[in-house]
C-alpha cells in the first residue's frame, strides 16, 4: 500500500473493515495504541505477522523479543529508524 494512502487513513477513528490484519496492527500502532497492535499480530504465524511483530517488539525496546521475530519471519535487516521501518512494512504489505 502507498504510504500516503497509508496515512491518509490514520484520521479515520478506526480502521477499515477490510484492511489486512497486519497493515491494521500498524494503523493501531500509528494510533499509539501498541497493546491493540500487538494483540493483532501476537499469534499471527505468517512472516509478514512476524515482521510487525518484531516491530513492534523493537518500538518496544525488547531487543531480544525483537531478533526472535525477526529471525522467525526471515528477516535479518531491518530500518536504523523505526519510522523508516514501519513505512517500509506498510509499502511492502500486501493491501
Amino acid at each position: 500500500m502507498r504510504i500516503d494512502e497509508f496515512r491518509s487513513l490514520l484520521s479515520l477513528e478506526a480502521p477499515p473493515g477490510d484492511l489486512p490484519v497486519t497493515l491494521t496492527a500498524l494503523w493501531w500502532d500509528a494510533k499509539g495504541n501498541w497493546a491493540q497492535a500487538h494483540e493483532l499480530v501476537d499469534s499471527l504465524e505468517t512472516p509478514e505477522g512476524m515482521a510487525v511483530h518484531a516491530y513492534l517488539h523493537r518500538k518496544e525496546g525488547a531487543a531480544s523479543n525483537a531478533e526472535y521475530w525477526y529471525s522467525r519471519a526471515g528477516r535479518k535487516f531491518h530500518r536504523p529508524k523505526l519510522e523508516a521501518e514501519w513505512e517500509a512494512l506498510v509499502e511492502g504489505l500486501p493491501g
